[in-house]
């Protein structure tokens, strides 16, 4: 008999991962050519020659029970200063190897600092749409997630709807920006509002909020847009950051954490998520990504490739009559679905080959998300479809 909190993911498992598996059956039958899959965040474009020139010269220079073997929980000492100083000559902060906790990427990063936190019953506030594990991170220490509702017109954060939803039980509130599923840049006037917000708030109920920046695709901007540094608007924040999107290494589960000095308590925190980091079964951030990546952080991903997708995937589709938001980064459309139940449009997207995920997986039904981090030919030739899709449905201008 599996435990009680397992039995809703199991009935209920990622819509994205569904679609992926989808997309893999009506290859099978179709071949992969004339499918046009969208639903994984899977990076295309490969991880730069850098990095994997890196891993080789760490084989062959670094003696072996240093490469495979343990270190603190918080990471390889060097590896962190490194992190810190790259940091510091970007965002022109102040950070050392004591401030920065290397993690089993984003996600192993956010259950670290969730589990430092988070006391049964504690509120964590998130902005609708957003990626959809942060529930299931949320739930895994007893917390409740409550989720602020979208502006649909910007999708913006909702700073008024924001404020009300904040309570005495309010411990965190996560932000995730650039935006996964739309592709938004949460702009520096509205950090500054969410900063006021949290600030009041802390005085009015007396005990510290945490802010907890979510960043696998910080580097993943398109056109000069600026994407606010957390930890200079609000004092108690935290940075969690992955290299799967920047240098396209998701199955290498490598990223980390930035906990400030100048935080409360900063010292119990930074503890307490190193511990969280063993107790929970990582141990420690892989050695051997650690070792490569701290070779690699003036590394860029090709952003080119996804602009070149980005400007024709969303020109094809806006040209066929379909509404979404220009994306000002990662590398997601989040389109509006001409009728209200979302999961109508995906099975009609589905006779075409075309698969996308329904936004209701990210609290915002009546959209969907497409991941264009595929081939410019995956686009390309999927045109054709999307077309007739609109015109099936009376979309097409």
């Amino acid at each position: 008999m599996i435990a009680k909190k397992m039995e809703g993911l199991v009935n209920n498992n990622s819509a994205i991962r569904a679609m992926f598996e989808e997309g893999k059956r009506l290859a099978a039958i179709y071949g992969p050519e004339n499918v046009y899959d969208f639903s994984l965040g899977n990076p295309n474009v490969p991880a730069p020659e850098a990095l994997n020139q890196a891993i080789i010269d760490v084989i062959n220079t670094v003696e072996t029970t240093k490469i495979h073997g343990y270190m603190s929980n918080a990471g390889f000492e060097e590896v962190r200063k490194a992190v810190a100083d790259s940091l510091n000559k970007r965002f022109d902060t102040n950070f050392t190897e004591a401030n920065i906790i290397m993690t089993v990427g984003a996600a192993g990063g956010l259950n670290s600092i969730l589990k430092a936190l988070i006391n049964p019953g504690d509120e964590v506030l998130t902005f609708a749409p957003y990626f959809l594990e942060y529930r299931a991170y949320v739930s895994n220490y007893d917390g409740v997630l409550v989720e602020v509702e979208p502006d649909t017109t910007t999708f913006q954060p909702n700073v008024e709807a924001f404020e009300k939803k904040i309570t005495a039980n309010t411990k965190a509130v996560i932000i995730n920006n650039p935006n996964n599923p739309t592709g938004v840049v949460y702009s520096e006037e509205t950090i500054k509002k969410i900063a006021a917000v949290m600030e009041a708030k802390q005085k009015e109920y007396g005990h510290d909020i945490y802010l907890i920046s979510d960043e696998p695709y910080r580097e993943l901007a398109y056109d000069g847009v600026f994407v606010p540094y957390l930890t200079k608007y609000y004092t108690n924040t935290i940075v969690g950051y992955s290299f799967s999107k920047s240098l396209s290494l998701p199955g290498d589960r490598i990223g980390y954490l930035v906990i400030p000095s100048e935080m409360e308590d900063y010292k119990n925190i930074f503890a307490a998520a190193s511990i969280a980091t063993r107790v929970l079964g990582f141990v420690n951030a892989p050695s051997l990504m650690q070792l490569a990546v701290a070779r690699c952080l003036e590394e860029k991903t090709d952003i080119e490739a996804y602009n070149r997708n980005r400007e024709l995937l969303y020109g094809s589709l806006k040209e066929y009559g379909f509404e979404c938001i220009k994306p000002e980064g990662a590398f997601y459309l989040f389109v509006k679905t001409p009728m209200a139940d979302e999961k109508v449009f995906i099975e009609a997207a589905k006779k075409h080959n075309i698969l996308v995920v329904p936004g209701s997986s990210f609290a915002c039904p009546g959209y969907v998300r497409l991941a264009y981090c595929v081939s410019y030919d995956t686009i390309k030739n999927s045109l054709p479809a999307f077309k007739e899709l609109a015109e099936e449905l009376g979309m097409c201008k």
